[in-house]
């Protein structure tokens, strides 16, 4: 074991601190230590310097890991393959009440089949992917003290296992999310013109422009909008005004254009952290924080798709996706946006379902080690006909 004096290091530390002293530049390379991956020539006594220090203490890095989207987890079933999902396209429409307005003679039909229009859509696709891990025991007894140790490091490499399972669904979750906001932006602005807004796309930043800047002298940049107290609370404001507006019957707000309405804790509020965080330190508002992030379904994600190399907005804002093409079901669209806030949508929209793992193993005697094979699978469902809006920010082309 190596031990450095430092009597010198912490006389000045204490003069600093108490005042006594200037601040001094201070080498801490021999204080705090950063660990080396062998032994090196110290490893040894300092009595007869030829015995090997001993392991005292054996961490392991084993922390779990439990992802995002949980809200998008829906029920399992153990048999059969398909969902099917019923539902109506069509309200009744009210007829005359002849009840109040009897002719004498007249013939009254109450045989006339009124026909319910509904439609069914079926769910019948699985993706699936397969970790495999090898492990060890009688080769590695040597390199632990006890059978207590041995576990420990076992775990952790179990639990890596699970940690990447957990990355890797929680990823495929939050692609869900991309494949509903992708669709709905394209339904909403084909040509992918982020400077223009839609019903569904909702450009938060040409709203605010438009209201408070209508002639163009002076307009908000998107660079400029999520550090902008006032742009952020018009933001805040308009997405209150839609989590209302869903809970009312309306065509509007998904692409199939069938009559829907969401209850509020029926709601599902995904928010770009950057923004929420804006506007949590520049408002300090509790009508901000209960309408919004107060909400049952609603949870905040640090980037849509990907964070780059240093999680610059226009990064954590994308989404750059093929989607299957509306006017022709065998080609793709290819949907590159960014400045994506937010979305709302409802709890039937978007979800998975049939999430299921299972661990086969194999021994293989003559080397003595066990391959554990690690199955997940799950199916991954959008529904374009629930409602969905997308809130995002934007001042030209979006596909580009």
């Amino acid at each position: 074991m190596e031990v450095k004096d430092v009597a010198t290091l912490v006389n000045a530390v204490t003069s600093e601190v108490i005042g006594e002293g200037i601040v001094l530049k201070e080498d801490l390379s021999n204080v705090i230590e950063i660990g080396s991956k062998i032994f090196d020539n110290t490893s040894y006594d300092s009595y007869v310097k030829a015995l090997i220090d001993h392991i005292g203490r054996v961490l392991f890095v084993d922390r779990s890991y439990s992802g995002s989207m949980v809200s998008l987890y829906r029920d399992n079933w153990d048999y059969a393959a398909t969902m099917e999902k019923i539902m109506s396209t069509e309200l009744p429409e009210a007829v005359t009440d002849s009840s109040f307005n009897l002719v004498d003679g007249a013939s009254y039909d109450p045989f006339v089949f009124k026909q319910p229009k509904v439609q069914a859509l079926f769910y019948n696709k699985r993706v699936n992917f397969e970790v495999d891990i090898s492990i060890c025991d009688i080769q590695v007894r040597s390199a632990f003290d006890s059978a207590t140790q041995l576990n420990g490091f076992v775990s952790m490499l179990m639990n890596d296992v699970d940690k990447s399972i957990s990355i890797k669904m929680s990823e495929l979750a939050e692609r869900t999310i991309n494949y509903l906001i992708a669709n709905t932006v394209y339904n909403d602005i084909p040509d992918l013109d982020l400077s223009k807004t839609g019903t569904k796309a909702v450009n938060l930043l040409k709203l605010y422009n438009d209201t408070y800047d209508p002639n163009g002298n002076d307009p908000l940049t998107v660079d400029e909008a999520i550090y902008s107290p006032d742009f952020i609370r018009f933001a805040s404001f308009t997405i209150s005004k839609y989590i209302k507006r869903l809970t009312k019957v309306s065509k509007l707000f998904n692409i199939g254009g069938m009559v829907r309405f969401t209850p509020t804790d029926k709601q599902h509020l995904v928010m770009l952290s950057d923004f929420k965080a804006a506007a949590d330190v520049f408002l300090q508002s509790d009508v901000y924080h209960n309408e919004l992030t107060a909400l049952p379904m609603s949870e905040d994600i640090p980037y849509f798709q990907g964070s780059g190399t240093d999680y610059d907005f226009d990064s954590i804002s994308k989404i750059h996706i093929d989607i299957e093409d509306p006017s022709d079901k065998t080609k793709t669209v290819e949907v590159n946006i960014s400045g994506v806030l937010g979305v709302l949508f409802d709890h039937d929209a978007a979800g998975i379902t049939c999430e299921r793992r299972e661990v086969t193993s194999q021994y293989n005697a003559k080397a003595r080690f066990n391959n554990l094979f690690y199955h997940q699978m799950a199916n991954y469902f959008v529904d374009l006909n629930e409602n969905c809006v997308v809130f995002f920010i934007g001042e030209s082309s979006g596909n580009g």
